[in-house]
């Protein structure tokens, strides 16, 4: 059990420095507001099938069999 956690911990590590990068790179200034984000999020939600939400109707859940 103790090397999957050591790789998922380096992998959120890299996450955290290269989100911290760019953030610090920045200008301050976004090409999309955040409204307009997060009003494109709930429209896509709103407009995706329900079974493909996390309702484990769809996709995997409903294909995977147990060996």
């Amino acid at each position: 059990m103790q090397i999957p956690c050591i790789e998922r911990n380096a992998i959120g590590s890299l996450k955290a420095i290269s989100a911290a990068r760019l953030a610090l790179d920045a200008d301050g200034r976004h090409l999309v507001p955040l409204d307009a984000a997060i009003r494109s999020m709930r429209d896509t939600g709103a407009d995706m099938n329900t079974k493909y939400k996390e309702t484990a109707l769809g996709n995997l859940a409903v294909n995977y069999s147990q060996y």
